[in-house]
C-alpha cells in the first residue's frame, strides 16, 4: 500500500539574512529550498536537523515552523509523488554550504533578489509570502525580523 510522504524543508537564513537556494534536477533545474523525507521513528525537527546536515552541511537553529503544504502528482516534480511539505525557517552561522548529490548549484540571496532565480515547486509561492508578510492574506506571524 502506498501513503503520502512526509517531508521537511527549510528557509535558512545565513548572518547576513540571506536565503539558501538549491538547484535541483528533481524540480525541472529549478531553485528550491533544501528538503527530504522524515525517516520512520523519528521527529519532524531531527528529520529536518539531519536533511539540512546530509543536504547543505550546515548546522541549524531557531527552528520555527512556517508551512504546510501538500502536493499531489504536481509535474513540478520529476515523477508522480504525493508529499506532504512541512516547511520551517531558521539560521545557520555558516556561509560553507557541502551539497550532496541531490542538488547541482546553491545561492545565497536577498528578499530583494528571489525574482531572479527560477524557483521550484511551492518555493516561490513560499518565498512570495513570507517576503510580502504584511500584505498577506494568510496569518504569518512566526517570523523573524528582517
Amino acid at each position: 500500500m502506498q501513503y503520502p510522504e512526509p517531508t521537511v524543508g527549510a528557509v535558512i537564513f545565513n548572518p547576513d539574512n540571506k536565503i539558501l537556494l538549491c538547484k535541483s534536477n528533481k524540480w525541472n533545474n529549478k531553485y528550491v529550498i533544501p528538503g527530504g523525507h522524515i525517516e520512520l521513528g523519528e521527529k519532524m525537527e531531527e528529520a529536518l536537523k539531519r536533511e539540512m546536515l546530509e543536504e547543505t552541511g550546515l548546522e541549524i537553529y531557531d527552528i520555527k515552523l512556517i508551512s504546510l503544504k501538500e502536493s499531489v502528482y504536481s509535474k513540478t516534480f520529476h515523477e508522480e509523488k504525493h508529499f506532504i511539505f512541512i516547511d520551517y525557517i531558521c539560521r545557520t552561522d555558516s556561509y560553507q554550504v557541502e551539497l550532496n548529490e541531490e542538488a547541482q548549484a546553491y545561492v545565497w540571496v536577498s528578499w530583494n533578489e528571489i525574482d531572479e532565480y527560477e524557483l521550484g515547486g511551492f518555493t516561490e509561492s513560499l518565498l512570495k509570502e513570507l517576503r510580502n508578510k504584511e500584505e498577506s492574506i494568510h496569518r504569518v506571524d512566526i517570523l523573524y525580523d528582517y
